[in-house]
């Protein structure tokens, strides 16, 4: 089923800000649809440009393949258009498995499906292997939909090789590239390699993000969004026209993203079911039962209050 689309498509589809979409669960850690919906109605008061959803901090690896294409075609239905989708699901070790993941996710109505980089070859293995692989999916996905890849970190990181990053550029289909090498240098070069392509880099790194915008980045996906997505798509607007304000900010976001190492993603809907979205912190990929009782709510408590303060020096 191919659901309607209303967003203006056109080279600048995906730039902007591009949440990584949480999965919220019941106390039987089955999805909870009331509150996703709520999640992304609240993603789209932010102002997000677009949404990546089953990804890794949807805890995708820890989804069935019917419930992935289940959560994203409920996403893509509530979303009616309003903005773009992409999603991954792209978890399997087999490229027969793969590739029916990565076919069956292009059926649900999303703008582009994401290939996860450390799916295309084993740890140890080389990026030719790598490469290779990622030749011969691209050749069974529909090219009606736009493609990305994502360097998810579990179960282990695969950086992009230069020569993949020009193949994907040259081939037409990549749109989205999802950046997690955390190196200014290498984003410059990709940058570089990906200039005049319909090839589009979203950095998911807080701390080098007004560096990167600065050098010609389009886009910022990362866990962060989770928290202060308006915070993310004011700096995406503004950062040239008021460069000073915009450093500021920058300083406060780069050290608010610390607070993705205290048990994210149970943070993150412990923040989720404080604003009201979420019913529960329960969470497939780590135990949530014992979060209350660390320091890490009053953390994130501090730095929500710490982001009431930048909201009101940005005027917000």
């Amino acid at each position: 089923m191919r659901f309607k689309r209303k967003h203006n498509v056109n080279q600048q589809k995906y730039s902007g800000v591009w949440p990584v979409m949480l999965t919220p669960f019941d106390e039987r850690k089955e999805i909870d649809w009331p509150s996703l919906e709520k999640l992304i109605e609240w993603y789209l008061a932010a102002g997000v440009h677009g949404l990546f959803a089953d990804c890794q901090s949807s805890e995708m690896f820890f989804l069935s393949d019917e419930e992935a294409r289940k959560l994203v075609r409920f996403i893509v239905e509530k979303v009616d258009g309003r903005l773009p989708v992409v999603a991954s699901g792209h978890t399997a070790n087999a490229f027969s498995h793969q590739s029916e993941q990565l076919i069956s996710m292009s059926e649900t109505g999303v703008d582009g499906v994401i290939m996860i980089s450390n799916r295309l070859a084993l740890a140890g293995e080389s990026n030719d292997k790598a490469l290779e692989t990622l030749q011969r999916l691209t050749a069974q996905v529909p090219v009606s939909v736009d493609l990305g890849i994502y360097e998810c970190p579990y179960p282990y990181k695969r950086l992009l090789s230069e020569e993949t990053v020009a193949w994907c550029a040259q081939s037409g289909r990549y749109t989205f590239i999802k950046d997690t090498c955390c190196d200014l240098t290498m984003i410059k070069r990709r940058l570089e390699l990906a200039k005049g392509s319909r090839l589009h880099l979203a950095n998911a790194n807080s701390q080098t993000l007004l560096a990167s915008f600065q050098a010609g980045c389009q886009a910022f996906s990362g866990v962060m969004a989770n928290f202060h997505p308006d915070l993310y798509v004011w700096l995406y607007e503004n950062w040239q026209a008021e460069p000073e304000k915009a450093r500021k900010l920058s300083d406060y976001l780069s050290t608010a993203a610390l607070v993705e190492n205290l048990d994210y993603p149970v943070c993150a809907k412990n923040f989720q079911q404080s604003i009201g979205n979420f019913h529960t912190i329960a969470c497939r990929v780590r135990d949530s039962s014992g979060y209350l009782q660390t320091f890490y709510p009053e953390a994130i408590n501090g730095m929500v209050r710490l982001g009431q303060d930048i909201r009101g020096y940005l005027e917000l």
